[in-house]
């Protein structure tokens, strides 16, 4: 395109001599060297402009040219600020999401086979990769302190207390008292001789064996007769005894100092330093092993399960308008917070990417991408100049005669 301008303008240089040179004998040409001269000048005129917006013209530093070289930096900023003000808008970016439906689109490519086989593929790889990554030592040492902060730090009383509070109030221990009142029962009707044998062995040793019998009957009798009076009545004084037993240590777990205390000494001998330790170490090395066993089997339950999830979700998000609609306002809700909070920072990195360019080879990418229309600026100018030229030589003629 730059040799073509050029060659016009030479054209034009050669007509312009012609004409020039023959216009006294053929008075007509004065109108073609003016058309000429006009456009040579239309041409020269729009090479400067042209030229002088990437380089200096012919080597020559004339001022005010070889502006995009010295205007780099400014030239950054200023397509830095653009870009901030009328494309990383709040309103720009949640008005083009709300037309996207990015929830319906992901929705149908979830439920897909093959989409939710390509997720599971990738969440695999994506595990793996953390795993290979991620410090065994380091891990353990985060859930350890996890667990001092959150388990070992805090009393467990009271919390207890509370939670037990809440289910002796409900009655939900009634089952468990009922259970174990069963299983005393059914161990009674199982067990006469050991009770026999106890009350006989508990006996002095002169009193006869016979008495010894009679005795042990009763006993037993008498035991068994207990357990069935607890069983069958719900309002059984050794019920409301263990009722009120339990209300009163659940108190005691909140708010007396010595039951606290004797809480917190079981918490320290069941969770020394040595046991949790060996707890932690052993929770992390078996939910990665799990972890990595089930990611790597492709039939395992984990990959089904999980990829039945994801069509599932995908299958809910293309069918269910208001879960969509949750959906795309979160997403909404999350890049008009990123643009809020960040634009300026994400607009950076436009200028500062442009400062660093060196600024002839900006210049000439500039110009190689807009270059064309560049000079088919030249070319306008110099047929404009042509008729200019015309014209002018023309109308003065025609006045001036």
């Amino acid at each position: 395109m730059k040799v073509l301008a050029t060659a016009l303008l030479g054209v034009l240089a050669v007509i312009f001599v012609v004409a020039f040179a023959l216009q006294e004998r053929y008075p007509w040409l004065a109108y073609v060297r003016a058309a000429a001269e006009g456009g040579m000048v239309g041409a020269l005129a729009d090479w400067f402009a042209v030229t002088a917006l990437f380089k200096h013209p012919m080597g020559l530093k004339i001022p005010h040219t070889a502006i995009i070289p010295r205007k780099k930096d400014q030239i950054g900023e200023s397509l830095g600020q653009f870009v901030e003000e009328n494309f990383l808008s709040e309103a720009v970016v949640r008005a083009k999401l709300d037309s996207a439906r990015i929830a319906e689109k992901a929705g149908s490519w979830l439920a897909r086979p093959e989409s939710a086989d390509r997720v599971a593929v990738e969440g695999a790889a994506l595990i793996r990769g953390a795993f290979t990554v991620l410090n065994d030592e380091a891990v353990q040492g985060v859930i350890e302190s996890m667990v001092r902060k959150h388990v070992l730090g805090p009393p467990w009383g009271p919390p207890v207390g509370r939670i037990a509070e809440r289910l002796f109030r409900e009655g939900h221990h009634h089952r468990l008292v009922d259970l174990l009142v069963d299983r005393a029962a059914d161990w009674v009707d199982a067990n006469y001789a050991v009770v026999t044998r106890v009350v006989a062995q508990r006996s002095p040793t002169w009193v006869p064996r016979l008495v010894d019998g009679v005795v042990g009957d009763r006993v037993y009798a008498e035991l068994s007769k207990f357990i069935r009076a607890v069983q069958d009545d719900q309002q059984h004084d050794v019920r409301i005894a263990l009722d009120k037993y339990l209300k009163d240590l659940a108190q005691d777990l909140q708010y007396s100092p010595e039951t606290i205390a004797k809480a917190e000494e079981i918490k320290g001998q069941l969770l020394d330093d040595p046991r949790v330790r060996d707890l932690t170490a052993r929770t992390w090395a078996t939910i990665k092993g799990a972890l990595l066993e089930a990611v790597s089997d492709p039939q395992s339950e984990l990959t089904h399960n999980f990829k039945a999830a994801v069509r599932d979700f995908g299958g809910r998000l293309a069918s269910d308008p208001e879960l969509a609609a949750k959906v795309n306002r979160w997403i909404s809700d999350g890049a008009a917070y990123a643009v809020r909070t960040y634009r300026s920072e994400i607009a950076g990195v436009i200028s500062e990417t442009v400062g660093r360019w060196d600024a002839e080879e900006t210049s000439r990418k500039i110009e190689l991408q807009v270059g064309k229309d560049l000079q088919f600026i030249r070319i306008n100018g110099t047929v404009v100049g042509s008729l200019a030229g015309l014209a002018i030589f023309s109308v003065a003629h025609a006045v001036f005669g």
